[in-house]
């Protein structure tokens, strides 16, 4: 039977927390740089920014500067202000999670149409679920020995965060999967996107939390008792920007259809012209807009009764002179 608490198991452990955590580190980087020119697409103005982006953006660089923090308290070979330094990494650590749990719920909201019972449900959840997180970013770091630990922290509530954390994202995943499965007018392109493979993002998201929260209740040790929760914030944050990022795409690259109707080459006085566009998206609807204007444009021909052309004016239909070739019988 493996002594959980011994000296040498927590040292191992620690020394595998440290590995695991420049692991996570390097495939977060890896996440984060291949997805860099969504993000650029938006600083340099191709695309247009909307306020749901606000939360994609925070979640995802909350987390990166959460990642370097840590980075820095496993590595530091000098003292440094642990205090300071784990405070800034619990902040964007739990900025991060929470983040990535409203990018979802902004999903669910989508597909429910804006429900108002499901929107207010959901923004009190968040509301409930952001109590914990803040609550959880107390806690007492020194410098010991000659690195960062944390000597003091409320387990209570960091399992608490994870339970909640656990149970929001099965909510959104059931509400979620629940609308695709059985959509009240059909599945559209969208839906089937969703439930084809986005679905699983949420599944993912769940079983993270889940995870965390396993080995946060069996608490083998305090390092044992941790060390599901940066993959949990990991993986959240990264499942929740993908989902934003692939819906993103989806709804910006519908093809665009214009025609338009000219008038006859045959102008019988008309001043006006009319001008049609279609413009045809992906999704459950067709948008026509039409713009009607006057066209100063005398490109187009003007005859009177006999056939000659008239200019600006002269054209009066009960004053016409009939020509000879008019006047001959049709036989």
């Amino acid at each position: 039977m493996v002594d959980w608490h011994s000296q040498n198991t927590l040292v191992a452990n620690a020394e595998a927390f440290s590995k695991f955590m420049h692991v996570l580190f390097g495939l977060y980087i890896w996440e984060f740089v291949s997805s860099l020119d969504f993000d650029w697409q938006f600083i340099s103005g191709k695309r247009r920014f909307r306020w749901p982006l606000i939360f994609y953006f925070s979640g995802r660089y909350s987390l990166l500067f959460a990642l370097i923090g840590i980075s820095i308290a496993l590595n530091v070979t000098t003292e440094v202000n642990c205090q300071a330094l784990y405070t800034f990494n619990q902040i964007f650590g739990n900025t991060a999670i929470g983040l990535a749990s409203i990018n979802l719920s902004l999903r669910t909201m989508a597909v429910w149409s804006q429900n108002k019972y499901v929107v207010t449900t959901l923004v009190l959840i968040i509301l409930g679920h952001w109590s914990f997180l803040l609550h959880g970013i107390l806690l007492k770091a020194a410098w010991v020995d000659g690195e960062c630990v944390i000597i003091y922290t409320d387990n209570q509530i960091l399992a608490i965060t994870f339970i909640y954390s656990m149970a929001f994202d099965f909510t959104v995943l059931c509400l979620t999967g629940w609308k695709l499965a059985f959509p009240a007018n059909g599945r559209s392109k969208l839906i089937k996107l969703i439930f084809g493979d986005g679905l699983i993002y949420f599944a993912i998201a769940f079983l993270a939390n889940l995870m965390a929260t396993i080995f946060m209740l069996i608490n083998l040790n305090a390092v044992l008792s941790i060390i599901a929760n940066v993959p949990a914030a990991i993986a959240s944050t990264i499942v929740a920007c993908r989902v934003v990022r692939r819906l993103t795409n989806f709804t910006s690259q519908g093809p665009e259809v214009f025609t338009s109707t000219q008038g006859s080459t045959l102008a019988f006085r008309s001043n006006a012209g009319t001008n049609r566009r279609i413009s045809v998206k992906k999704g459950d609807s067709i948008h026509v807009q039409m713009d009607t204007f006057a066209s100063p444009d005398r490109s187009a021909a003007e005859y009177d009764a006999s056939g000659k052309i008239v200019k600006d004016d002269e054209f009066d239909p009960e004053s016409q002179i009939i020509s000879n070739e008019f006047k001959r019988p049709p036989y």
